[in-house]
């Protein structure tokens, strides 16, 4: 078969062949028809995420988690669970038969690129907001680094869960607009000086933000975080639950102890939910998309493209790989 095939940690994934997966008596063939490429894949691909090992333990390897594709009776299914060196950037892929729990029909009517797609991106902010952070109707919720899918998707979510007040961050002008048109209350042009980003922070939190889903950490989550600083002695006299969930603006952050000491700031990570709630998680998303309560923009690349799009920068959209 045809897969984008990697040769070490760091390397750019090859348009080439490589041996068909083999298939155990229980486990599930399947025809590939959609993966997206994300940011995960690069980062593990490059040998620089903690998980990196665990998904490359040997090389040559084919990248890809999850994907979309069609059982052999032609029903088509969304999909994770796959042994390596096998991903899911091929034209063929065996889900081990451990693993069949985390195969699950994709509903009537939605476009196979649009599946692979928009699930896994929307429950980024649908997790956190509705189990981890736990967001109720009419809270303000700050999403920093909102002008990438996640941020648009997050907005969306955000608002069919009843959110508020609802601010962006970003450096994307075009970025920025887009979230305003999604129906964002206000957005913060992060390529402001620091001051005049602090200033922002401050005027349009209102009364203090409740959730802040944060996509970028760094210096912005650093200029935030100083906002929030109680400026008189006492109790805490609003609550910030802070979600960690990307790094694109740094991996670490410098954290005074002040900043936690009597602000009412929390903080926690995307994974802090049941993996028991995953499947109830994922219905919704597939009810929202079939209600058309959710969008996303994406590219279909062919499979034979990998190497260019593995190296190209997108801003906004997805790109999503088919055989």
């Amino acid at each position: 078969m045809k897969a984008a095939v990697l040769e070490k940690f760091g390397s750019v994934p090859q348009y080439k062949d490589f041996p068909d997966p083999p298939a155990g008596e229980d486990d599930v063939l399947i025809d590939m028809k959609a993966v997206v490429l994300e940011n995960f894949d690069k980062v593990t691909a490059a040998g620089t995420h903690y998980a990196s090992k665990h998904m490359f333990p040997s090389f040559p390897a084919i990248p890809g988690h999850s994907g979309v594709g069609t059982l052999p009776d032609g029903t088509l299914v969304a999909f994770g669970g796959v042994q390596p060196p096998y991903g899911t950037m091929a034209e063929k892929v065996v889900v081990p038969h451990q693993h069949r729990n985390r195969i699950m029909p994709v509903p009537k009517g939605i476009d196979p690129l649009i599946a692979a797609a928009l699930p896994a991106s929307a429950l980024t902010s649908f997790l956190p907001l509705n189990w981890g952070a736990k967001l109720q109707k009419g809270e303000t919720l700050l999403i920093n680094g909102a002008t990438g899918v996640s941020g648009k998707i997050a907005t969306q979510i955000a608002r069919l869960l009843g959110a508020g007040r609802i601010v962006g961050t970003g450096r994307d002008d075009a970025g920025l607009q887009k979230l305003q048109e999604l129906g964002m209350d206000a957005v913060i042009d992060l390529k402001q000086s620091d001051e005049q980003i602090k200033d922002a922070f401050i005027k349009e939190a209102g009364k203090g933000y409740d959730i802040v889903l944060d996509f970028l950490w760094g210096h912005p989550t650093e200029l935030l975080l100083k906002t929030i600083i109680p400026r008189e002695a006492g109790f805490a006299k609003h609550r910030t639950r802070l979600v960690q969930i990307g790094q694109s603006a740094g991996e670490s952050i410098t954290l005074s102890a002040e900043t936690l000491r009597t602000s009412g700031l929390e903080l926690m990570g995307v994974g802090n939910v049941s993996p028991e709630i995953l499947l109830v998680a994922v219905q919704q998303v597939w009810d929202w998309i079939q209600q058309g309560n959710l969008s996303i923009d994406i590219e279909s690349v062919p499979l034979k493209d990998i190497s260019e799009a593995w190296n190209r920068k997108t801003s906004g959209k997805r790109l999503v790989i088919v055989p």
